[in-house]
């Protein structure tokens, strides 16, 4: 039976409304795979398909690719491994949370494809100085990996470093890679690499104590090392996540950043301004390397690890979203998941959480009434959860009545959409869209699995539009998000 028109505002609550309001269909373009839950070992591919070897490059981690354990399956010294950033690669692998491989010279990124270099299959991807643009394919791989959790870590150069001779350098490259992609193209990371050629500094880092990147568990990082690189420009009315890490000397706020995170969807961004620093001077005879990794005057090694750390979701804080525990404890994450402590936890329009007689709560006395005006009108309720990352089993559920006034067997003229969204508002999934059309005496029980969420902070949303006439009325109680 349909319930009664509510007035307009039952309640004088003031609630905030959290993040931007979603109404229509659900903004859902992305490709439906989604990387493989982070677990240790943390998987990186390094990237070696775009003339990373050209000219005194040497941006390997060993040249036995994929797979650098066919050169030395327990390496002990950088020199185990040969390449101009084997340090990197053996100081990950001597931990023995890190799986490495690298994507060989004549290979093509992919995502969601059955190779076993399909970035699916990893948590990490490292473009260290590509010199070769990448196609529309590959662009559309990469955004859509990052976009749906995984990490990004993109290591630049200066201006006119051309290795390879073909027009483009990895200034052009990188840009290219964030301006012209079929997934976003719209400054999804919140920066620009500047076209610059800076022969030398020492960038510093910020003070921030709760960083990760700056302050992880392979140590304190202080300043970095420019040896002919560059910078970008932060944007954060783009992307309110960009957060510059470490300045170019005289450079603050949103210029001159030599090494900045970001995030995108559900995934990580890390940008570096110079290959020089992850240099450690033992690639292939030939070349002409210099050590950074180890200078004296900056920590590189420490950034390079603790940033990667903090892309494979191994860390909990350092740029935007993500996060979770590395352990899970059994329990229920909503706070006031019964709204009986009123407007607390969750963010609402006003008089959505109420007492009023007009409706009746599953239990107790409080519930979440979104429309039911008879006009045109839009309620949002929400609340940000962290899924701690070890938690294998993620299930949120609530209560839902539906009541309404429309009359029609075939027409959805008022909605309930239920979504999840990443820190920066932007739709991950829609789990459900309920309408008129489900009205129906009682509370009914809607579950749904959020597995794939572990380990990072999502916003739960629910976001009713209500047609220019006829009144529907959604009703939750009793919401839970139990993990195990």
């Amino acid at each position: 039976m349909p319930g009664p028109t509510r007035p307009r505002r039952r309640l004088t609550t003031s609630l905030a409304v959290l993040g931007l309001l979603i109404t229509g269909a659900a903004v859902q373009t992305a490709a439906t795979v989604t990387p493989a839950e982070a677990a240790t070992p943390h998987r990186i591919l390094f990237d070696n398909a775009h003339a990373e070897t050209a000219g005194n490059a040497d941006w390997i981690i060993s040249t036995s690719q994929p797979d650098p354990l066919g050169e030395d399956s327990s390496p002990s010294s950088e020199t185990d491994w040969t390449g101009a950033i084997s340090s990197w690669g053996v100081a990950l692998q001597k931990t023995g949370d890190y799986s490495l491989k690298t994507l060989p010279s004549g290979s093509s990124l992919t995502y969601g494809g059955s190779g076993a270099q399909d970035l699916a299959n990893f948590d990490t991807l490292v473009l260290p100085e590509p010199n070769t643009l990448f196609t529309t394919a590959e662009k559309t791989a990469i955004m859509n990996f990052v976009k749906n959790g995984g990490g990004l870590f993109m290591i630049s150069d200066h201006t006119g470093a051309d290795r390879n001779n073909d027009g483009e350098d990895a200034v052009e490259i990188l840009n290219d890679l964030m301006t012209n992609n079929s997934v976003d193209s719209t400054d999804p990371f919140g920066f620009s690499i500047d076209s610059l050629s800076i022969s030398s500094d020492y960038p510093s880092a910020i003070s921030d104590s709760t960083n990760a990147v700056l302050h992880g568990s392979f140590g304190t990082v202080t300043k970095s090392l420019i040896a002919s690189g560059t910078t970008a420009t932060l944007k954060p009315a783009d992307n309110s996540a960009v957060k510059g890490l470490l300045y170019r000397t005289g450079y603050s706020g949103n210029t001159g950043a030599f090494f900045a995170t970001s995030t995108f969807g559900s995934g990580r961004v890390a940008f570096w301004g110079d290959s020089s620093p992850i240099d450690d001077d033992t690639g292939q005879s030939g070349n002409t390397l210099y050590d950074g990794w180890n200078d004296s005057g900056a920590t590189n090694a420490a950034l390079a690890l603790n940033a990667t750390e903090w892309l494979a979701g191994g860390s909990s804080s350092g740029g935007g979203g993500g996060g979770g525990g590395g352990t899970c404890t059994a329990a229920q994450l909503l706070g006031n998941n019964g709204f009986e402590s009123g407007s607390t936890t969750w963010s609402a329009t006003s008089g959505v959480i109420t007492n009023s007689s007009s409706q009746s709560a599953r239990s107790g006395s409080y519930y979440a009434w979104l429309d039911g005006y008879g006009s045109s009108h839009t309620d949002t309720l929400s609340q940000s959860v962290t899924i701690p990352s070890a938690c294998t089993t993620a299930t949120l559920s609530f209560y839902l009545h539906v009541d309404t006034a429309e009359t029609t067997t075939s027409t959805a003229y008022d909605t309930l959409k239920v979504q999840v969204l990443n820190s920066s508002g932007t739709v991950l999934s829609t789990l459900a869209t309920y309408s008129n059309l489900n009205a129906a005496s009682g509370y009914t029980q809607r579950s749904f699995s959020l597995a794939s969420y572990a380990g990072q902070t999502v916003t739960l949303k629910f976001t009713g539009a209500e047609g220019s006439t006829l009144q529907t009325s959604f009703v939750i109680d009793d919401t839970a998000l139990n993990v195990s």
